[in-house]
């Protein structure tokens, strides 16, 4: 029967160690914290893997995330510095960068962090597109907006333990009731802009063409002014070599000749002509062998 019992004891007490041992160990992952809590306070933070000891019993082991989280913000209407609506649809990316002061602020609850992160990012927002026009933001509904959104919540989570990574827009849009007016006043807007550059381009056209139009006049005036001048000093040059010919008799007479039958020669041509030569016609007495 002692036996009995002591082997009983025996089993007890190693099933009793065997439990303690276990519940002395914690075990952390690559993408989680651990908090060690000794009657409710944080005793120490594990913020690598491995395996570590604890109290059992009087220590109890929290697990934070320690890998990039994503909050959804619920879509909401802001208004633009010009007064009008939009409907804005927004995600956060951020991770718990202090795990003690993210326990101790929010109660190592993600639930508060996310209303904090709500609160504190749709403001943001609301300031941002509140100091821009609807033009302005439709233009920059990329990074310059998220830059923008980013830059306004500067340091504010910080006293959470937590650290926005970004803030990405998924839908920027107009309200149902006024994205036909609006888009018909952009359209109207886009069209007077296009009107105007049509107009100056075809007012500097029209100045290059008269432009190009009186360079062309000029040029060609200049040219006939040039060819008469030339044609004016040929003729000049004739006369001067005809003067100079008829001036010596026997170049005068062969000049003569030579006129005479270049003269037959024109009225002889086509069919059926005929010449009729006085016979003292130095020609006439050429044809006659004379």
């Amino acid at each position: 029967m002692k036996q009995k019992l002591k082997k009983a004891v025996l089993v007890f007490f190693a099933l009793l160690a065997v439990i303690v041992l276990f519940g002395s160990l914690v075990v952390t992952n690559e993408n989680e914290y651990k908090l060690i809590r000794q009657f409710g306070r944080v005793e120490r933070v594990i913020n690598t893997a491995g395996v570590t000891m604890k109290i059992p019993l009087i220590q109890t082991a929290d697990t934070l995330p320690r890998q990039i989280l994503i909050y959804d913000l619920a879509a909401s209407d802001v208004i633009t510095m010009d007064k009008k609506t939009m409907l804005s649809d927004s995600y956060v990316l951020w991770k718990i960068e202090d795990p003690l002061r993210f326990a101790q602020s929010l109660n190592s609850s993600i639930a508060n962090a996310e209303g904090r992160i709500d609160t504190v990012v749709y403001n943001s927002v609301k300031n941002v597109i509140s100091s821009m026009s609807q033009n302005d933001v439709i233009s920059s509904r990329d990074e310059e907006l998220s830059q923008a959104i980013m830059k306004n919540v500067g340091e504010n989570m910080s006293q959470y333990g937590i650290k926005l990574l970004a803030v990405e827009t998924k839908r920027l849009d107009l309200p149902v009731d006024n994205k036909a007016a609006v888009y018909e006043r952009m359209i109207s807007e886009r069209d007077k802009i296009a009107a105007t550059y049509t107009a100056e381009g075809q007012a500097e056209a029209k100045k290059i063409q008269n432009t190009t139009d009186r360079e062309i006049a000029i040029s060609i005036s200049d040219a006939q002014a040039t060819a008469a001048s030339v044609t004016a000093e040929g003729e000049a040059e004739y006369m001067r070599i005809l003067a100079e010919a008829y001036s010596n008799p026997q170049r005068a007479d062969f000049y003569s000749f030579i006129r005479s039958l270049e003269a037959a020669k024109t009225s002889l041509a086509g069919e059926n002509n005929t010449l009729i030569l006085p016979g003292n016609s130095p020609i006439a007495q050429i044809f006659m062998g004379r």
